[in-house]
């Protein structure tokens, strides 16, 4: 951010919105009630639906503490309330890594190397001593990562909270300026605290998340692999993350101590973001997909045929002549749509690229709420949808409608009631930062 716009910072706490916070409330208490259901009747449904909305989660707060990072490296000076917007959603990532720890417990209703076995010569990286121990210490590093950089970014706005404020905001801000030197002097070293611990968190993310990628997802097709696919993940957390600070921006536009920030400057910033961002997931995803598709071979073919279904993986057999006469004459079929989990992912691609691409290519579309709003509501549907889609497929073939139940929508009721309650009661009552108070 700007030095002016941080000069005018202050923490400016308000009261929880009550109604909305008692429904996520009451959603974690739905989620807790259909998991423990699920389990005792159906445990791999339970079990599936909770890691994939674990994921989903899990990577769009790490993508939140990987915006902020990014905006701190590069000096971004646009951000203003985004930036706070991001660091909003790194708030769950402690949450995230004691779900991590209850996610041990299903482990044999989701990896079939625990259940049967890891596969001959994938024994030494397979085993749950490594799996867990990795991807559990991963979690609480990023954790850790998070706390501190938050504490970092928000110290020289707290002062007036630790002095003048009420209840546990007071009490974690009076926590959070021990040791106070001054405005001028906290600032700038909040400026080097951050410079300093953003690289790690870029790190952590880019290389230990790739890895948790393949352990936690990639893993469940213990005989598939892509070197792409965990930085494919990674990216998709990422993209959540602007659509999420896209529609936090568009909500709090009246709040006070946010008039006149969100801007249309601004919106189109983050605009753009989500076009590009976009863009460059199905890239990401493309860039597995051609090579796949290229090279025929059924050891890899497998995995997209699961969820893409026939249509853009027919049998072509292994001759040239009948290679070059499927691109001559596309032989296409509604049908095929139905193999696999075809449906939806035609829904994922919609929401997390077609529509974004052809809506959001002009200005004015990314600068307007009733625009811009909905098309970052769909990535973060088409998203979730993603994640369902690398989970659910790798367990129960070819029935599309397994992730959509009254156990999964429960469970993910309760995950984003988790989400948002931590969310809403970071940015409301501790550190909530009015980007325009003055003094």
């Amino acid at each position: 951010m700007s030095a002016v716009a941080t000069a005018a910072e202050r923490a400016n706490p308000g009261a929880l919105p009550k109604p909305l916070f008692q429904v996520c409330l009451a959603a974690v208490v739905i989620g807790i009630v259909s998991f423990i259901g699920g389990v005792a009747s159906d445990p791999q449904t339970a079990w599936l639906s909770f890691h994939a909305n674990f994921i989903f989660f899990t990577m769009m707060s790490c993508g939140g503490l990987v915006l902020t990072a990014i905006y701190s490296i590069v000096g971004a000076h646009w951000p203003g309330p985004y930036r706070r917007f991001a660091e909003s959603l790194a708030a769950f990532i402690p949450i995230a890594a004691l779900l991590g720890v209850v996610g041990m417990f299903g482990g044999e209703y989701i990896f079939d190397w625990q259940a049967n076995g890891a596969m001959h010569g994938k024994e030494g990286w397979l085993n749950t001593t490594r799996f867990y121990a990795m991807d559990l210490g991963l979690l609480f590093v990023m954790a850790f990562l998070a706390i501190a950089m938050l504490k970092a970014s928000s110290r020289p706005n707290l002062r007036n909270l630790a002095e003048n404020g009420e209840g546990f905001a007071k009490k974690m801000a009076e926590s959070w300026t021990a040791g106070w030197k001054g405005d001028e002097e906290e600032r700038e070293a909040s400026k080097q605290k951050t410079a300093f611990i953003a690289p790690f968190i870029a790190l952590v993310y880019g290389i230990g998340f790739a890895f948790f990628a393949f352990d936690q997802v990639m893993s469940m097709e213990q005989a598939w692999f892509s070197n792409l696919f965990g930085n494919f993940v990674c990216w998709g957390g990422i993209l959540s993350a602007v659509a999420a600070c896209a529609v936090s921006g568009l909500l709090s536009k009246d709040m006070p101590g946010f008039e006149g920030e969100i801007t249309e400057s601004r919106m189109h910033d983050i605009g753009k973001m989500m076009f590009a961002f976009s863009i460059f997931w199905f890239y990401l995803f493309w860039a597995q997909y051609l090579v796949i598709y290229y090279g025929n071979l059924p050891e890899e073919t497998y995995y997209l045929r699961d969820r893409l279904g026939d249509q853009f993986l027919i049998d072509k057999g292994y001759s040239a002549a009948a290679f070059a006469k499927s691109w001559t004459n596309w032989d296409f079929s509604w049908a095929r749509f139905q193999t696999g989990y075809g449906w939806v992912a035609m829904v994922t691609w919609a929401c997390n690229w077609v529509l974004p691409f052809f809506v959001l290519l002009g200005q004015r579309p990314k600068k307007t709420p009733w625009i811009a709003g909905p098309i970052a509501g769909l990535l973060l549907f088409g998203l979730w949808l993603e994640r369902n889609l690398l989970v659910w497929p790798s367990v129960v073939k070819g029935d599309m409608l397994a992730p959509f139940g009254l156990i999964q929508f429960g469970i993910a009721a309760g995950f984003i009631g988790a989400f948002l309650a931590v969310v809403l009661y970071y940015s409301r009552v501790f550190p909530t930062v009015a980007v325009s108070a003055k003094d």
